[in-house]
């Protein structure tokens, strides 16, 4: 099979690291790619948004399947696309990856089929939206519609930053067309946890969970950015909890796809919430996360392309999955000043340092220019460090962290201290 991946950051560099561990696999294609998938892949400098020009490099190639790792393009109809070209596509077609590309879409199928979520109601007008904010107490959550590269939502702690946050999505546009609607709902307490899932029509296969450090400063300070690491297993957390966010939220809601004549086909992502009152969706995402798949793919043991293909073919319900019960912590190394406009073109050294240390590392924003390995996005690197238990995991990664250097890097230094306290 000749395979072609779009996208180029942590998760396709991931995603092409396990799909080439199959026989099956002759070879993988990668656009845009990066300096690391490069390594692996034949990376075509093709936007994730060239549908026309994806298309023609995958003809091109001779490509058997594309597997699509961003969001923008799945909500785009990127999936459609490539299929009405007769190229099989592995990932959600347009009108399921609304799960992701609308938050009102999603909130208010939950509703419908009274899946577990926060309260809420949503906007097209800003004075409206002010009125009912102001009726509220605080804390309060307040989300753009749309996609916003993981940054549209704001939790905040009094109602003045709340209408701060209302004003730069609705007035000033700082999300583009993603702030015309926007969700206001109650804040849930508690500790989050994201699960992913290979999902075929009401066929669910949930991966081992995950969780997310989404603030870029220790202790969940600081603004939101796309994931700063994360982990798996999550020892700290029972398997009860698990499988109740699987039957209550996951399997429902692929159910409700269906009944809406929306199958989903691809990775289904959960964000959810463990509160006093039982688990809750936060979101959906109709893709694998990022960083998440960085700690949850290296530990399937299960290779990933025999997934996709009993997925293509409709055999996903009758294949065994396995899982390694080895742990995984992922340490983002993002450059200086992210999630705000940062420096790029700094040299990078010491990877394969951190790799002869055991470490594996995934590239998220790097390139290759004049022969040097260097910076190219907010996030660079993933540093995954892997071990018995959290604990040796979390020591690795973080061992792999200081023998890598580029200028102005930063990364947080309580990655999994969630699960050991």
């Amino acid at each position: 099979m000749r395979i072609l991946v779009i996208g180029g950051g942590g998760r396709e560099h991931a995603i092409v690291w396990a799909l080439q561990k199959s026989e099956k696999v002759k070879e993988i294609f990668c656009a845009p790619g990066n300096a690391g998938i490069a390594q692996l892949a034949e990376c075509a400098p093709i936007k994730v948004n060239q549908f026309d020009e994806l298309i023609a490099y995958a003809k091109n190639k001779q490509v058997d399947l594309v597997f699509v790792g961003p969001d923008d393009p799945l909500a785009a109809g990127i999936v459609d696309a490539f299929e009405d070209a007769g190229i099989p596509t592995y990932g959600p077609r347009k009108n399921a990856a609304e799960i992701e590309g609308s938050k009102i879409f999603m909130k208010n199928l939950l509703r419908k089929y009274d899946i577990p979520t926060a309260k809420y109601e949503t906007f097209t007008d800003f004075e409206a939206a002010l009125a009912y904010l102001r009726q509220q107490e605080a804390p309060i959550v307040v989300k753009s519609d749309g996609l916003a590269a993981g940054k549209g939502v704001t939790v905040a702690a009094t109602l003045e930053e709340a209408e701060e946050a209302l004003r730069s999505m609705m007035l000033d546009k700082v999300f583009g067309n993603s702030g015309n609607s926007v969700v206001i709902e109650e804040f849930l307490a508690g500790e989050e946890m994201s699960i992913l899932a290979f999902v075929d029509g009401e066929t669910v296969r949930a991966m081992s969970p995950a969780q997310d450090h989404k603030q870029v400063f220790d202790n969940d300070k600081g603004p939101n950015t796309g994931g700063m690491g994360t982990y798996s297993p999550l020892p700290h957390i029972e398997q009860s909890i698990i499988d109740e966010a699987i039957e209550n939220i996951i399997k429902p809601t692929a159910k409700a796809m269906v009944s809406e004549g929306r199958p989903f086909r691809g990775v289904l992502f959960a964000g959810l919430m463990m509160t006093k009152n039982g688990v809750k969706t936060i979101e959906f995402n109709a893709r694998m996360g990022d960083p998440e798949t960085q700690v949850v793919l290296p530990r399937l043991k299960t290779p990933l392309f025999d997934i996709v293909e009993a997925s293509m073919n409709g055999t996903l319900a009758d294949l065994p999955i396995e899982w390694s019960d080895e742990a995984h912590v992922c340490v983002v190394m993002a450059s200086e000043n992210y999630p705000a406009s940062y420096p790029t073109g700094r040299v990078i050294e010491g990877i394969e340092a951190a790799e002869a240390q055991g470490a594996l590392v995934f590239h998220a924003g790097t390139a290759t220019k004049d022969g040097q390995l260097v910076t190219s996005g907010g996030r660079v690197l993933g540093i995954v460090g892997r071990g018995r238990d959290i604990a040796e995991a979390r020591t690795r990664a973080y061992e792999a962290v200081s023998v890598i250097k580029f200028e102005g890097a930063h990364s947080r230094t309580d990655i999994a201290m969630k699960a050991l306290r």
